[in-house]
């Protein structure tokens, strides 16, 4: 079956970029990024920015833009038959020169699974340097580790962002 990712979801003030590899048969579906109810990318999300969870997916897009996160996939294009990254072939990278070069403020790359950040590693060469961080795949798949385990590791997302926040602070501040 021939795949193709979605576009961006991302406002000009991003300065962080989470990325997937491809959207599943049900996100798919449903055409929203982990659309897969048990998924756990957008409970991670409300939980980790302290919001009551929401299954309306312009509410998720709106937490995202509200903390400045934007969200893609490695890859825009694929031949995958079902859901898992293993099954993926015949992949084709999206064009990240262009969208960091359009959205200069992001310098912090997460990956959801260490598949994301291998199709990255061997497709993508950027000019720039960017903080680049793999984290716990969110997928039912990754079955390996507890909820509240990969959510611990998810919540590097605030840090980063209170350091960034502080950093910009004072600049303005001398």
């Amino acid at each position: 079956m021939k795949s193709f990712s979605f576009a961006p979801i991302a406002h000009n003030d991003a300065n962080v970029l989470i990325l997937g590899t491809m959207p599943g048969t049900k996100s798919l579906e449903l055409n929203q990024y982990y659309g897969h109810n048990q998924n756990n990318f957008w409970k991670f999300m409300f939980a980790i920015y302290k919001e009551d969870f929401s299954n309306d997916y312009e509410t998720k897009k709106a937490l995202l833009q509200k903390n400045k996160i934007a969200l893609w996939d490695v890859l825009q294009f694929c031949d995958r038959v079902g859901s898992l990254d293993s099954a993926i072939k015949n992949e084709i990278a999206n064009d990240f020169e262009t969208f960091l070069e359009q959205h200069p403020n992001i310098k912090t790359i997460l990956f959801n699974g260490q598949k994301a950040a291998a199709f990255f590693k061997k497709y993508v060469h950027l000019k720039k340097d960017y903080q680049l961080i793999t984290l716990p795949s969110t997928s039912p798949a990754n079955a390996s580790k507890s909820y509240e385990s990969k959510l611990d590791q998810w919540k590097i997302i605030s840090a980063l962002q209170l350091e960034k926040n502080k950093f910009y602070d004072n600049k303005i501040t001398r």
